[in-house]
């Protein structure tokens, strides 16, 4: 009886290794290509982008969060968004960094850039590692704060 046991125990600590390395791995998938689909939309032009230059952005508002309702005019200047008390909008959100992330205007776009936070910035569902174009109305995620520009 106790060698039937044991080779159950075997079998079910091996199903559960294999459901973990399917579930790790759907999860890498979903961050590659899901980054790749975003860059595509943001980047590939057609009528999103054609829709975004007729209509400049000329707010940011925070729609979800403790600061719900904020509204920041833009105009040619950064916008600083972290925790210290210097940035234009100033989160007070564990999961925010002091300096966390900047969204500043080059040419007729937007772009949001990560400045080396603990717990990333996101444009939608992706991590942004570098400069991102910030199309109207794409959400981005800082800690539990969502943020869009508007028209």
């Amino acid at each position: 009886m106790p060698e039937l046991v044991l080779q159950l125990t075997r079998a079910g600590f091996l199903a559960l290794l294999w459901i973990f390395v399917l579930f790790s791995l759907r999860v890498v998938r979903s961050d590659l290509y899901g980054a790749a689909g975003l860059r595509a939309l943001v980047s590939g032009g057609g009528r999103t982008r054609g829709r975004s230059r007729v209509r400049a952005a000329r707010q940011l508002l925070v729609t979800q969060g403790p600061l719900t309702g904020t509204r920041i005019s833009l105009d040619s200047r950064p916008i600083l968004i972290g925790r210290a008390d210097d940035s234009t909008l100033v989160l007070d959100d564990d999961y925010a960094s002091t300096r966390h992330a900047r969204i500043a205007q080059q040419g007729d776009d937007w772009y949001v850039e990560d400045l080396g936070s603990t717990n990333g910035t996101y444009l939608d569902r992706a991590k942004v590692t570098a400069p991102t174009r910030v199309p109207l109305g794409v959400p981005v995620r800082i800690g539990k704060t969502v943020i869009e520009l508007r028209s």
